[in-house]
């Protein structure tokens, strides 16, 4: 049986065991997809709370859900928080997209020397989390991601989780691949520079932190690439872990 389609819901827009969605997703729940009252749907809030329900009505501005289940979602098993540098347009959206679908649970946008973007506007950082968003209910991740605000290398690193595997994507370095498996964290921050990568003071800084240098292979790759390289490497790496833990 397939799943009912998905949308996004405001917490404050749930009241009684009815749901009301508005916005884009209206839109595409009426206009795009043309569902009918009665249709089944799942909802997911910015908590990452899941509802299933059934389409009452239309009204001029919003979808009326009744719903018949909720579903908290368990604490995340292992936290892949990514913090890239940020690039420009298009290609820093891509990235924010992706990493949701690969599975980052959190976003920590970096401030660098080699920056071409210095100070992303509060519309491109709400651009930012309204594509998390939509990734997050295409590829049904059990919670929407969490972006922080721009930090610079020393914000980030000062907030390293404790105990976590903080690593810096760098050429030439150890495998990440290997370092994952080695340490088995249920943290990973990945840090990733800019185009021309961090300069010798910011590298040295975020050594200083407590961090790894690691390796994504054996090319030269753009920012994003590199970012969403090392998403992709660290998800099957832990999977890895996971899947052999459960078989022993």
């Amino acid at each position: 049986m397939s799943r009912p389609p998905r949308f996004i819901v405001a917490t404050g827009a749930i009241e009684n065991g009815v749901a009301r969605v508005m916005s884009k997703d209206l839109h595409h729940l009426r206009d795009v997809i043309r569902l009918a009252p009665g249709a089944a749907l799942e909802l997911i809030d910015e908590t990452g709370n899941t509802y299933i329900g059934r389409l009452e009505r239309f009204e001029p501005d919003a979808a009326v859900v009744a719903l018949d289940a909720c579903f908290v979602p368990k604490s995340p098993e292992r936290r892949m928080i990514l913090a890239p540098a940020i690039i420009k347009g298009p290609r820093m959206d891509l990235l924010v997209a992706k990493a949701v679908e690969l599975g980052a649970t959190e976003l920590w946008p970096l401030i660098t020397a080699r920056s071409v973007v210095r100070g992303p506007s509060l519309d491109r950082r709400e651009r930012w989390q309204r594509l998390a968003d939509a990734a997050a209910k295409q590829s049904l991740s059990a919670t929407p991601i969490s972006i922080l605000e721009p930090l610079t290398i020393e914000s980030m690193a000062a907030i390293v989780p404790r105990d976590s595997l903080a690593i810096l994507c760098a050429q030439g370095a150890e495998p990440l691949a290997r370092l994952v498996r080695e340490h088995h964290p249920r943290t990973i921050l990945m840090a990733c520079g800019p185009e021309g990568d961090f300069d010798d003071s910011e590298r040295a800084q975020i050594l200083d932190a407590g961090f790894v240098a690691a390796g994504l292979g054996s090319n030269r790759l753009r920012s994003e690439t590199a970012a969403l390289a090392a998403l992709s490497i660290a998800a099957g790496a832990l999977d890895e872990i996971g899947s052999n833990s459960k078989k022993g």
